[in-house]
């Protein structure tokens, strides 16, 4: 059917259309969940010495090399506290986990295997060199690069930064995303409805998604299906400079559906609208300067599809990640599908694994776009490719793991 772009060339259009955001610099607690603007080098060693993996004492393993072996105990070391003797033959110091290791030792006898008497420990076990020793660079050597640039910044993360040395991180600015629904039939929750009014659901799932990719949302509110309000709506996206403006709702071509020509009036390029999927094909795209426009379907699974498949992965690329795609995994039916048409499908499904391990997905009976409940049972999306022949439980399929916070 002609008109109708596929999704990939649609993704890839938007995607390339876009630049990494500035990078700022922010402290090491602000960086949950930013993205790196350049890579971490390690500012020093870790551990920095030679260090005790165990309580016990530090010895020379010449004088252990058989048990029991009688030493005399001649000072202690503990994490922050080294102790700044040397270890002669015969002798041992008390150490706990973390202490650098004296100086003369070359291994660790654990407390267990060993009897204290006095100034005196006996070893009850032969200790070779090395033993319980954790060597200067175990971990990581200072210059030596450990996290990437792109890389989005988790709680492992942030500790690893604070080991490497860094009180605070470069990273990219947050997009900054205006959303906007529209529609006479929408209603605020806990607001009340007229007689043909429903609640608005669309703007909280896609402020979700954008505060889960690390984005700042921008609530617009919702327009009524007026020229005039929507168009001020855009312009106020564009007057606090938006990186990105979601619309919602009015993306078809009906009587009502106001927003591309909203859009246009604003300046507003349009790139495209009308994408080969389902669900989510009254989709549209553009740029106003250096603003992506992103026009979803009004239909709730609708406009989070579109989420997931195109406003997630721009906000990634604003954000300089490396990893922008949606991460799409084969797997198997969990049932007979039928054959597809000229839409590339998006099914919402369960995910189970078989006893291999393989992911099994089962789509669900019923697909309708407005069908928020589905949605939320879903652990999946079952992609069906444009005209995809009818297939059997068993069969190979893909697989879009619905993301974390969708």
């Amino acid at each position: 059917m002609s008109g109708l772009l596929p999704v990939a060339e649609a993704r890839a259009r938007i995607i390339s259309g876009l630049k990494t955001l500035p990078s700022e610099q922010v402290r090491l607690g602000e960086a949950l969940g930013r993205t790196l603007a350049a890579p971490l080098h390690a500012l020093r060693t870790q551990p920095p010495w030679d260090c005790s993996a165990m309580d016990g004492y530090a010895v020379r393993s010449a004088d252990v090399a058989t048990a029991p072996a009688r030493l005399r105990v001649v000072g202690e070391a503990a994490a922050g506290k080294a102790f700044g003797g040397e270890i002669g033959r015969g002798e041992a110091a008390r150490i706990f986990t973390g202490a650098p290791l004296p100086a003369g030792a070359d291994a660790v006898l654990l407390q267990e295997n060993a009897a204290r008497e006095g100034d005196e420990v006996v070893a009850h076990e032969a200790v070779p060199v090395g033993r319980h020793v954790r060597r200067a660079g175990l971990d990581f050597t200072a210059g030596e690069t450990l996290l990437p640039e792109g890389r989005r910044l988790g709680a492992r993360d942030l500790a690893l930064a604070a080991a490497l040395g860094h009180a605070s991180v470069p990273v990219a600015r947050r997009p900054r995303v205006a959303i906007l629904a529209t529609g006479d039939e929408l209603a605020l929750p806990g607001a009340e409805t007229g007689p043909d009014q429903i609640f608005a659901s669309n703007g909280f799932a896609i402020a979700a998604a954008v505060t889960g990719e690390g984005g700042l949302p921008l609530d617009l509110g919702v327009a009524p299906d007026d020229p005039a309000a929507i168009r001020a709506a855009i312009e106020r996206a564009i007057d606090e400079r938006a990186d990105v403006l979601v619309t919602l709702g009015g993306a078809s071509v009906g009587d009502h559906d106001l927003v591309r020509p909203a859009l246009e009036a604003c300046g507003v390029a349009l790139d495209f609208w009308k994408i080969a999927m389902r669900p989510g094909k009254p989709m549209m795209a553009g740029r106003r300067g250096e603003m992506l426009a992103l026009g979803l379907p009004g239909n709730p699974v609708s406009a989070i599809v579109c989420a997931v498949l195109f406003l997630m992965p721009a906000l990634r690329r604003l954000s300089g990640r490396a990893d922008i795609e949606p991460q799409i995994i084969p797997g198997r039916l969990g049932r007979d599908m039928p054959a597809n048409d000229h839409r590339e499908d998006y099914l919402r499904a369960a995910l189970t694994f078989d006893p291999d391990g393989v992911a099994v997905a089962t789509g669900f009976p019923r697909q309708d776009s407005s069908m928020l409940r589905r949605l939320t049972e879903a652990e999946c999306l079952l992609v069906r490719p444009a005209g995809a022949a009818a297939a059997r439980a068993g069969d190979p399929c893909m697989i879009l793991p619905l993301p974390h916070p969708l």
